[in-house]
């Protein structure tokens, strides 16, 4: 379901799906970003803070939340960039967790654009047990029909 600029009506929802995060996932992100914090990496360190365990990092979770905003399609035919990125981190997300998200057309401007305009979709990311997790805003430019 490819998803134009005009289908964006301001308070549309769209569900994202979720996924499983392993941590298999948090030892391949800290190699590919090269953060070894040993929050992340290091069970026995981890123990000993405030998280109690290792929490997988902020950034693998907006990857993750691209990642599903990708798979669902939303914008597979019609994006022609993500122009920014805000996001807060409310909770720690560990390895075993369900990841979900969620996104809400939060504002839609046309900018002058014969082929396209930004949208601004809230996010809001939940765990298994509905906590929210993270949440934040991804704005793209998305292309008009015909355009």
């Amino acid at each position: 379901m490819s998803l134009f600029y005009e289908d964006l009506d301001p308070g549309r929802v769209l569900d994202a799906g979720a996924r499983v995060l392993t941590a298999q996932d948090i030892e391949r992100f800290a190699e590919l970003s090269g953060d070894h914090n040993p929050l992340h990496t290091d069970e026995a360190y981890a123990r000993g803070t405030v998280f109690g365990s290792r929490v997988a990092h902020g950034a693998l979770g907006i990857a993750v939340v691209t990642g599903l905003v990708s798979a669902a399609g939303f914008t597979r035919e019609s994006l022609i960039a993500l122009t920014g990125i805000a996001w807060r981190f409310r909770a720690p997300v560990r390895a075993g967790d369900t990841v979900a998200a969620e996104l809400r057309v939060a504002e839609r401007r046309d900018g002058g654009r014969a082929d396209g305009g930004t949208v601004v979709f809230a996010v809001t990311v939940r765990n298994q047990r509905g906590e929210v997790v993270q949440e934040g805003e991804l704005r793209e430019l998305v292309r008009k029909r015909g355009g």
